[in-house]
């Protein structure tokens, strides 16, 4: 698997952690925390989305001429996955933990079923379509593009 992909997997990770975090604060009913960590996870999501929808899906439809593959299909499931991930933050400050927690289930359930399908499939495709995809994905420099930090 090359960096990029191992990167892009990593944050997964990282998205997946932070999420769980917040369940756990709401389960103990901490809801400073639990907001704390939803928007952790948020900042998270939306950088590993933007890196997607910004390089790597352009870049794979470039590479492949498929517009209406694979990155219309995970597009759409983004939308899903934010959509649901507006519901778990209203209900957090509505300081509804339940209503959270149950959010909070039906979108693990969404973004473990999508990486799935990003992990065993597109990014492979990925990998083996884009060339120079380090770069293309800003991940040939110091820094990978996916933070604030250069």
């Amino acid at each position: 698997m090359s960096k990029a992909m191992k990167e892009l997997v990593r944050q997964h990770q990282e998205c997946d952690d932070q999420l769980n975090r917040c369940e756990a604060a709401l389960h103990k009913g901490d809801m400073a925390s639990a907001g704390r960590n939803f928007r952790l996870f948020n900042e998270q999501l939306d950088g590993h989305f933007t890196l997607e929808e910004s390089k790597l899906f352009p870049a794979l439809e470039q590479a492949t001429g498929m517009v209406n593959g694979p990155t219309s299909v995970m597009r759409s499931e983004h939308a899903e996955i934010r959509h649901l991930r507006d519901e778990v933050y209203a209900a957090i400050e509505a300081n509804q933990p339940e209503a959270a927690l149950a959010a909070i289930d039906t979108l693990n359930v969404l973004i473990q079923q999508h990486n799935v399908k990003e992990e065993n499939i597109l990014y492979p495709m990925c990998g083996g379509s884009i060339p120079d995809l380090e770069d293309k994905l800003g991940m040939g420099s110091p820094c990978c593009g996916a933070c604030s930090c250069g």
